[in-house]
């Protein structure tokens, strides 16, 4: 990767990168109410799960398909890609979560320079690009490599979901940075996995119940502090 490639995914991995995810937990919010969640040990082994049985088994196979349409410029199957993966969260909260943060990120993306024309012109055309569709279009736009996008892509999200803990549960920043220590060794090994460059070889499994009830369960809760 390039060294314009790696400043422009440290930038689109950044918090400081305003697309509102700061404002959703995912979900969590809800296990710390049920007290599912509640320790230092309890928001690894939730981050975890998600991790392994949502977004590694769904949220990126999708991620990386969408990533394969827009660098063949197949917009049709961009298109059928992001209906399916809107198809398939959990709740109407955490479909209104992706939807946002791809408007927010669409929006943005809009006013950046050095942004490629097409990107945006085919962002606009779509009536809700979700997160993955309009950031798998930026990591193409930007020369970024599957290893490298799916890293930083599963970064931001283990990052956002310690900072809700750390607010939610709550815990200290330390037991924070210790969480993203050991997450992040996940992440890296799934990063490293040669299987992501090559379209189509992961089967794609949303099987969350758990993840799904609780998402639910969050519209409804009456003191809280994320959208999701």
């Amino acid at each position: 990767m390039s060294s314009l490639a790696h400043m422009r995914l440290l930038q689109i991995a950044s918090p400081a990168f305003p697309i509102g995810g700061y404002s959703h937990s995912q979900g969590l919010e809800a296990a710390v109410e049920a007290g599912l969640v509640h320790d230092e040990a309890s928001v690894e082994q939730w981050t975890l799960d998600v991790l392994s049985y949502s977004l590694i088994t769904f949220e990126l196979p999708m991620f990386l398909d969408m990533g394969a349409a827009w660098l063949t410029r197949d917009v049709r199957a961009l298109d059928r890609l992001n209906d399916e993966f809107l198809a398939a969260r959990e709740s109407a909260e955490l479909r209104s979560a992706t939807v946002q943060m791809g408007h927010s990120m669409r929006a943005l993306l809009a006013v950046l320079t050095q942004v490629p024309a097409e990107l945006i012109a085919t962002l606009r055309a779509m009536r809700e690009p979700s997160l993955p569709c309009a950031w798998s279009g930026a990591a193409i736009a930007w020369s970024i490599g599957p290893a490298d996008a799916v890293a930083a892509y599963l970064w931001s999200w283990a990052e956002n979901q310690v900072l809700a803990a750390m607010k939610t549960v709550p815990i200290g920043q330390s037991s924070g940075q210790r969480i993203l220590l050991r997450i992040g060794t996940r992440i890296a090994e799934t990063a490293q996995h040669r299987q992501w460059e090559r379209e189509g070889d992961a089967i794609r499994s949303n099987f969350t119940p758990g993840l799904a009830i609780l998402a639910s369960r969050h519209e409804t809760q009456y003191s809280r502090l994320f959208r999701s």
